[in-house]
């Protein structure tokens, strides 16, 4: 199997969990655990599956003392930030607000990777973002999308979220041709984890870990160890063996995978409309991924 289709994968796998995670998560929150303690919840968890995952097969460690800041660094935007204001804002936004705001990603992924890596901007690229980026917003709801004062500080949260985590993906991307990818993401769950802690620490004390029914527990393994763990290794992957615009635009397939996954379970009916947004969502990803497109592009080749 070659690295490029290993890329894809991972990212599709990364795509189907986050999917999923939307309409499990809610089953958990904020009944029986807020969004803080559950942010901590699922550090502590990606802390001790990395760590023994790491101690087995990879065994890797920071040589150089200079990637430090660094690491913490991108503990604030891969983690800490990323995570919290993301959480926050969700509270208090509405759901497709939270969602459509998200596709911003992307295009900050493509503005930060062409001014911190000087990744080239082919039409493709954006082409291809335009393209997912419509289909995405008419899935998240279309017209029904609005902004109130009621949402307004929930939408900036959001945004400034999608903001810190197009940073990250560009950033982190140095040190994970450095260093092994679950080298790196350890060190910034550990750094991240005293970053959450004071925030959260008085919400996880209001946990009842020991009436929770069995299949919140079994709602609370799978985000952890599945939505992030697995992800952000899986992500680091990717990071590290393809640009961070594609990496980024894989964003677009979430709301499909959750669509597919609410179909699938009763929750929601396939309609005209929803097939249409799958299909540009899939062919926009399709074409960001391309390196070529009509032998042009919008950052010139140097001589």
């Amino acid at each position: 199997m070659s690295t490029k289709l290993k890329v894809h994968l991972a990212l599709l796998l990364v795509s189907i969990i986050y999917g999923a995670t939307f309409t499990l998560a809610k089953l958990a929150m904020p009944l029986y655990i807020k969004p803080f303690a559950f942010i901590l919840l699922r550090i502590m968890v990606a802390i001790v599956c990395i760590f023994i995952f790491h101690s087995i097969f990879v065994k890797g460690r920071i040589k150089d003392k200079k990637d430090l800041l660094p690491l913490l660094v991108s503990a604030v935007f891969g983690v800490a930030a990323n995570m919290m204001l993301f959480f926050k804002g969700l509270s208090i936004t509405t759901p497709i607000n939270g969602a459509v705001l998200m596709l911003n990603t992307p295009v900050f992924v493509i503005i930060f990777a062409a001014i911190v890596l000087k990744e080239n901007l082919s039409i493709a690229k954006i082409t291809g973002i335009l393209i997912a980026g419509f289909g995405a917003l008419m899935l998240m709801g279309g017209t029904r999308f609005n902004f109130s004062s009621e949402t307004v500080l929930g939408d900036i949260y959001v945004t400034l979220n999608a903001i810190i985590y197009a940073f990250y993906l560009v950033y982190a991307k140095r040190l994970m041709k450095k260093y092994h990818p679950l080298t790196v993401t350890l060190y910034s769950f550990f750094f991240g984890f005293f970053m959450v802690l004071p925030f959260a620490f008085s919400e996880f004390r209001e946990v009842q870990f020991a009436v929770l029914p069995d299949y919140i527990w079994a709602v609370l393994a799978f985000v952890t160890i599945g939505s992030t763990f697995l992800t952000y290794v899986l992500n680091a992957y990717a990071l590290r063996h393809a640009d961070s615009s594609l990496v980024g635009s894989y964003i677009y397939l979430q709301p499909v995978m959750a669509a597919i996954i609410a179909i699938s379970t009763g929750k929601d009916s396939l309609t005209m409309d929803k097939l249409l947004s799958m299909l540009l969502i899939s062919f926009g990803v399709y074409l960001a991924s391309q390196t070529k497109f009509l032998n042009s592009s919008f950052v010139k080749k140097s001589v």
